[in-house]
């Protein structure tokens, strides 16, 4: 089985990649539209900004390639701005139209007494749809986030998880074949590496 990272400039495609190694898939590190619509599923990761991540994807046409590859029913995961990515939109640096994937808007967090930002270190999640197959027979524990704008869902039964930072906050999100998660997997443990290993283990439908 063949997961694609997709490359578009941005993004921590090494320790994604070795962490889907570890879990005994093969990586394919790749910005080739044929390589990434044959994988059986694809990770969009990202670091840095909405803005320049959407332009970096526009310019070499992979935003269309990986709206294409998640309407065509393959399994998709977006990993920290990658999961941000799949939203409308982004009020970071300016306002940014996303990918629009899943409806929602990016927001910096609220100034709040107590709560630094960037949002960063271990937090607990809190499960809303135990029975999502990304959540599956998993316990709820803690991960690894390091971001400073947050998802405001359009979408309330789009959301999967929670975690807390003065009021609940997105951490995984899906619908249909499309998911999110807001903190980094490959870098949260044993409960980070099930749930990358439960989107690894969802079957590809086809369109």
């Amino acid at each position: 089985m063949t997961v694609a990272i997709v490359d578009y400039g941005m993004g921590n495609l090494h320790s994604v990649s070795k962490a889907v190694e570890r879990l005994g898939y093969e990586s394919l590190v790749t910005g080739d539209p044929e390589e990434i619509f044959a994988a059986d599923s694809v990770i969009l990761p990202g670091v840095g900004a909405f803005g320049d991540a959407m332009d970096q994807l526009r310019s070499s046409g992979l935003d269309v390639i990986v709206k294409e590859a998640a309407a065509g029913g393959q399994p998709l995961l977006g990993i920290c701005l990658g999961m941000q990515l799949l939203f409308s939109s982004s009020e970071e640096y300016g306002e940014h139209t996303g990918l629009d994937i899943l409806p929602g808007s990016v927001v910096l967090f609220a100034p709040r007494v107590g709560y630094k930002v960037p949002h960063m270190g271990w937090n607990k999640l809190s499960f809303l749809q135990p029975q999502s197959p990304l959540l599956t027979n998993l316990t709820e524990g803690h991960v690894y986030f390091v971001h400073s704008y947050h998802v405001q869902m359009g979408r309330e039964s789009d959301l999967l998880a929670v975690t807390d930072y003065g009021h609940p906050v997105t951490a995984v999100v899906g619908r249909d074949n499309v998911f999110g998660m807001q903190f980094h997997p490959e870098k949260s443990g044993e409960l980070g590496m099930k749930l990358l290993g439960n989107f690894l283990q969802l079957k590809r439908e086809r369109a």
